[in-house]
């Protein structure tokens, strides 16, 4: 979305408060027993009193109000009554919607509880591009610089890219152009970003997979080679200098 008025970028800002906000109460309230079904739930009752929509739900049909992806699913993960978090688990959450004609999107993985599983070195790489990416953001930077700058600090790591699962445009709508932000450098991609103009930055860092597949189910993705994927996301607006992180009340960060 481009702003060109003062009301869009309070519009803009509100709701991104409000998915910011949900997402980090979301993971706050997350807990050892509970189904991922109770604690999309209970994002939704947040999402509403806001009066704020679900973007998955509304615009996708999605069966669930946030996309809650545990272990070895990579996105899109549906929530689940028999889906019960465990010590250790690996978790993504990822929250968007729309208020008064304005759509925001951020997500984030972490550790439940303890790690016994040793997937914090995959979280911390996952969170720490992700901020490097959003810093070297300014109108006029090419598109593939940054996805350049992602993949290269990932393989730094030890870790690769999911190379069909991208960040995008955001505002008036939950997908816009540019639509591919993607993980890796396209040679062949031209396109700058543009000042004043909002943009939801993922990244998608994995363990031993570099394409996200679907499942049976219609909406889940995994690794095509398994192992674990972690996701970061903020919603920025696109400056002449730093951007401004319209999504930080979630706390990724922190």
């Amino acid at each position: 979305m481009s702003i060109t008025k003062e009301s869009e970028l309070i519009g803009m800002k509100k709701i991104s408060e409000v998915v910011g906000t949900t997402l980090k109460l979301m993971r706050e309230y997350a807990k050892v027993g509970m189904s991922t079904k109770e604690l999309d739930e209970y994002g939704a009752n947040i999402l509403k009193s806001y009066g704020a929509k679900s973007a998955p739900y509304e615009t996708y049909g999605f069966p669930g109000y946030s996309c809650i992806s545990v272990n070895k699913e990579a996105a899109h993960g549906i929530p689940s009554e028999k889906k019960i978090l465990k010590e250790g688990d690996l978790i993504n959450i990822d929250v968007s919607a729309e208020l008064n004609g304005f759509w925001s999107d951020n997500g984030g993985s972490f550790v439940l509880g303890k790690d016994i599983h040793h997937h914090q070195p995959l979280v911390d790489a996952s969170k720490n591009i992700l901020r490097k990416a959003i810093n070297n953001i300014k109108g006029g930077v090419k598109i593939s610089e940054i996805g350049y700058l992602i993949e290269t600090e990932a393989k730094k790591s030890g870790f690769k890219v999911i190379k069909n699962l991208a960040g995008h445009g955001v505002g008036g709508s939950l997908h816009e152009e540019p639509e591919n932000i993607l993980n890796y450098r396209v040679r062949s991609n031209r396109e700058r970003f543009k000042k004043n103009t909002t943009v939801a930055i993922e990244t998608f860092i994995s363990t031993h997979s570099t394409v996200a597949v679907e499942l049976n189910d219609g909406w889940t993705l995994v690794g095509n080679k398994g192992g674990y994927v972690t996701q970061h996301e903020q919603t920025i607006l696109v400056t002449d200098n730093y951007p401004v992180i319209l999504t930080e009340s979630n706390e990724i960060w922190n």
